[in-house]
């Protein structure tokens, strides 16, 4: 296999470096040597990819991504999820850690680097516990966390309903400087909810889930950075009164940076009027009015990151009455489609969406990756923004298939993914990833 692949007329677009223009780029060694208006064929062997009517962007990258290793493999594995991210145009992820064992410890958190070196497809980059068991009782050992290769930090799947301990965890993550990732809800108001509380929840005898259960703990948040110093990042976003409190604490100076999902800008809760379990998550689907503030977010920059919440559940917990059924959806496989909509419908410019898929996240988790530079890793999606193609579920990647878009006609799609310089083959060609 060649060291050298020359990318030939594409459309470069690299947010990082201010870059939109039809350009060759050069790949020598896994790192990215030239980029040029025209680049001569190398010397030596070389593989040369024809990108014109392609995008070129950075390998997107995920902050919010349930791998289920360890513990729960029956729903995904590192090789699944790894051929699901790649599939879908990611090349980096972070892995939250509500696995069993919970990832609070150094030996996890290096069992999952090394199965991860072994069958990944991707670069995974793990997000530790803010507490032991993330029972939110006794702070996780940071310091051990963060030597073994977190990013991040987060009790992620819960919220560290107490606050000094959350204050605690903000206050330790400044000396490490590292974000601290938080699931925003407030257990006591969500009680026993199965969808969001409004009209739908009402209509189908559904016990509802407040808003005000994201937004006590946006509000929260937001106060306890202020009062600590500490990066933190409010997790998938999801009502209009978070967005308005997190616009409010960017225009005070806090630091905080917040993410939403492709569903959360794409689907209401009138996607639950069928009972489809796979539109049941955790925050629910919220109104339109909510949908429509989480647009005007994204759109003047309050939130900054697309993130999937990839979170995988095998069928037969799925097919489960409403009630019964676990919160959660996949989404590595639809993201980029779902957000390249935000251009077509004018939400967001081409390149706001590859910002926020790319240098976004990697700015919140302080990694230099998500940017095509001289010398910088090979990590590169093509897309191509024109082709339709159908969801299918016998077509996914991961291993679980509970995503409500099955059947839906998407436009645009990674064509070519290439992580630290080696070209993925087999996207979607039926076969086995390599």
């Amino acid at each position: 296999m060649s060291d050298k692949i020359l990318i030939k007329g594409g459309r470069i677009i690299d947010p990082s470096h201010k870059r939109d223009e039809v350009a060759d780029l050069l790949i020598e060694a896994g790192v990215i040597s030239g980029i040029s208006p025209s680049i001569a064929q190398p010397e030596g062997t070389f593989r040369t990819i024809d990108a014109r009517g392609l995008l070129v962007v950075p390998g997107l990258i995920d902050l919010h991504t349930h791998l289920r290793v360890p513990g729960f493999e029956y729903k995904e594995t590192i090789a699944s999820a790894t051929a699901a991210a790649a599939s879908g145009g990611f090349t980096t992820v972070c892995c939250m850690p509500n696995t069993n064992p919970v990832n609070d410890n150094q030996a996890v958190t290096e069992l999952i680097l090394e199965r991860a070196a072994a069958e990944g497809l991707v670069h995974v980059l793990p997000v530790g516990a803010i507490t032991k068991g993330s029972q939110g009782k006794e702070l996780a050992e940071m310091a051990e966390l963060v030597s073994a290769g977190c990013v991040a930090v987060s009790d992620d799947g819960l919220p560290v309903m107490n606050s000094e301990i959350m204050r605690l965890a903000m206050t330790y993550a400044t000396i490490f400087d590292i974000p601290v990732i938080d699931h925003c809800e407030d257990l006591n108001l969500t009680a026993d909810g199965v969808i969001f509380e409004g009209k739908v929840s009402t209509d189908l005898g559904l016990r509802g889930i407040p808003s005000s259960s994201e937004t006590v703990m946006v509000a929260r948040d937001i106060e306890l950075a202020e009062l600590t110093g500490a990066r933190v990042h409010l997790a998938h976003i999801s009502t209009a009164g978070s967005v308005q409190l997190i616009r409010e604490a960017k225009k005070r100076g806090i630091s905080v940076t917040a993410e939403t999902c492709p569903h959360y800008f794409t689907l209401t809760d009138e996607a639950l009027r069928g009972y489809d379990s796979n539109a049941k998550m955790k925050p629910p689907l919220a109104s339109s009015k909510d949908m429509e503030a989480i647009l005007a977010g994204l759109a003047d920059g309050t939130i900054e990151v697309i993130a999937t919440d990839h979170a995988p559940h095998a069928s037969e917990e799925k097919e489960q009455e409403l009630d019964c059924a676990p919160f959660g959806i996949i989404g590595l496989e639809t993201a980029l489609p779902l957000s390249l909509k935000l251009v077509e419908t004018g939400v967001l410019s081409l390149s706001d969406v590859i910002e926020k898929l790319t240098s976004g996240p990697a700015k919140v988790i302080g990694q230099k990756i998500g940017r095509l530079g001289i010398g910088d890793r090979a990590d590169i999606t093509l897309i191509d923004p024109d082709v339709e193609w159908t969801v299918k579920a016998s077509d996914m990647k991961s291993l679980s298939k509970n995503s409500p878009f099955i059947g839906w006609t998407m436009k645009g799609r990674a064509s070519t993914v290439i992580v630290s310089g080696k070209v993925l083959e087999g996207l979607y060609d039926g076969g086995k990833l390599r």
